[in-house]
């Protein structure tokens, strides 16, 4: 059974995704378009535009060419929207890195993007000039002040021609190269054109009605996809005021929220966990934000609801994936109210779904659970260089999301866990993200994580990770999910940590907890 979103037939702009995210941002003038938290830096619209059209001539002067791949490290700043945008408008594709990845993980993506250019932010110059070295890239711009080395900055503030038109047809031009595991296995070049991601924009637009009026605060990673088109573009679009933390931590969070009057809140399940039992939520005042959205992880419907009552804001999921641009389901402003906890929402407009049994490959019937398949125009072109990747991945133009959902009669999908992470105990399946939430009810636990363990007789039965407030007696949790769930899906054992190792954008790294 294919399911499809409630609207059809979106027009979606032939446009180059920078002339479109950027359309009116000379109009908007000395309106603040983004502004570091963290130093009080301030770009305009105006500015934006500016920069962006000289650093797009500064690429095209170091002998970036249309479709070529610039690299981006920096942490979330003013400067990393000009760096995109400018990259953008020289008719490149941004290839966005993770500041904390190791040399050899920095070494790697570029190599296998073939970047031409290494933009750096200066926090991390010393580790981004390493790898280029190693890469043997030889143009390397640092944002900020780096002695001794080409400054991005002072490229930017030169007088230069600007670059020629851009005439690459936007229906395959690439216009991002993201990494992403995708449902298993290594990382790899996701390969987003400028179509798949104006497309997304467009669809995200018709269910949030952002304005100018909106102020976001990205405390998640501009180099996600998740920050780099469900915050960063997405508000630029909409002529919003963008507040950037260098990194989330707490308190900066809710004073950009009490400071700047931040209306809409990206969270992702770490954030709201915070949210819902940190003692510093009463000493802000967070009234401005009316809605909020969660992504990148599943989050619990109570955990949720806890930290509702503490904020006083509406807090729902939302779901996609770096191969889809990254949005395939939301909640619609319209359906905040009535969405249930726990749902990701209803499809996008323009998508499709089917729930698929991941042994027979037929549709399951109505009301069961399956893997997710989602078809639209945000969904990617394919893997870089790796059709055997490709291939496993989209099928007839189907993304297999490797996620297991169910959908209500509503149109309210809910995803209950990860294909690949299913626990199998005598042939039964195991979802952790059930037993997780199962624990997280526990008054005493902060936070949790399952996974699967070898078993002498099950093949594989969940042992659950565990961070508490208090001392807890591993038996006492053991009885606590037991009491909640079938036989087959009881816990077997339970380690005490400080912490559940997360990704930047949440998403918890269960391979790290089985080698430990």
């Amino acid at each position: 059974m294919i399911y499809r979103s409630r609207v059809s037939g979106l027009r979606i702009p032939r446009t180059h995704l920078s002339d479109h995210v950027l359309a009116d941002a000379r109009l908007r003038g000395q309106k603040e378009a983004v502004i570091d938290a963290a130093t009080g830096e301030v770009l305009t619209y105006q500015d934006l535009v500016r920069d962006a059209d000289r650093g797009a001539a500064a690429l095209a002067a170091a002998g970036v060419l249309p479709g070529d791949v610039v690299a981006v490290m920096s942490h979330n700043q003013p400067r990393f929207a000009v760096a995109v945008h400018a990259t953008l408008r020289a008719g490149a594709a941004v290839s966005p890195l993770n500041p904390a990845l190791t040399v050899g993980e920095i070494v790697k993506q570029l190599m296998d993007s073939r970047a031409r250019v290494l933009l750096v932010a200066q926090p991390f110059a010393n580790k981004g000039l390493e790898a280029a070295q190693r890469a043997g890239m030889r143009e390397v711009f640092v944002i900020g002040t780096y002695p001794e080395h080409g400054s991005w900055d002072e490229l930017v503030a030169g007088v230069l021609p600007a670059p020629p038109p851009l005439d690459a047809d936007p229906d395959h031009a690439l216009a991002a190269l993201p990494y992403s595991s995708g449902t298993t296995g290594a990382s790899k070049g996701v390969m987003l054109t400028h179509r798949n991601i104006v497309a997304n924009l467009e669809q995200l637009r018709l269910a949030w009605q952002m304005s100018e009026k909106d102020v976001l605060c990205a405390a998640l990673p501009f180099f996600h996809i998740y920050g780099l088109t469900i915050i960063l573009n997405a508000g630029l679009l909409a002529g919003a005021t963008i507040v950037t933390l260098p990194r989330f931590g707490l308190r900066p969070f809710l004073g950009a929220v009490q400071r700047y009057g931040v209306t809409r809140g990206h969270l992702a399940p770490p954030v709201v966990l915070d949210l819902a039992q940190a003692a510093e939520i009463d000493e802000y005042d967070v009234s401005s934000m009316r809605t909020a959205v969660s992504g990148a992880a599943p989050l619990d419907e109570e955990l949720a609801a806890r930290a509702e009552e503490r904020i006083g804001c509406v807090i729902r999921q939302g779901y996609g994936m770096t191969e889809a641009s990254p949005g395939t389901h939301c909640v619609h402003d319209e359906d905040f109210p009535v969405t249930p906890p726990g749902s990701v929402g209803r499809l996008l407009p323009d998508t499709e779904a089917r729930l698929v049994d991941p042994g027979s490959g037929m549709d399951v019937e109505p009301g069961d659970a399956g893997e997710l398949w989602v078809r639209g125009p945000q969904v990617m072109a394919g893997y870089l260089a790796d059709s055997e990747a490709t291939a496993a991945t989209l099928t007839d133009g189907w993304l297999r999301t490797g996620d297991i959902a169910r959908v209500d009669d509503q149109g309210n999908f809910f995803v209950v866990d990860r294909l690949k992470e299913l626990i199998k105990y005598k042939g039964y399946q195991v979802a952790p993200a059930e037993l997780e939430a199962v624990l997280l009810a526990h008054p005493d636990v902060a936070d949790a994580a399952v996974v699967a363990v070898p078993h002498p007789t099950g093949g594989e039965a969940p042992k659950a990770f565990v961070v508490t407030g208090r001392a807890v007696a591993p038996q006492e949790l053991l009885d606590w999910v037991a009491a909640r769930v079938a036989p087959y899906k009881r816990i077997r054992s339970v380690e005490f940590i400080d912490a559940i190792p997360k990704s930047p954008a949440g998403k918890i790294l269960r391979r790290k907890l089985k080698n430990s």
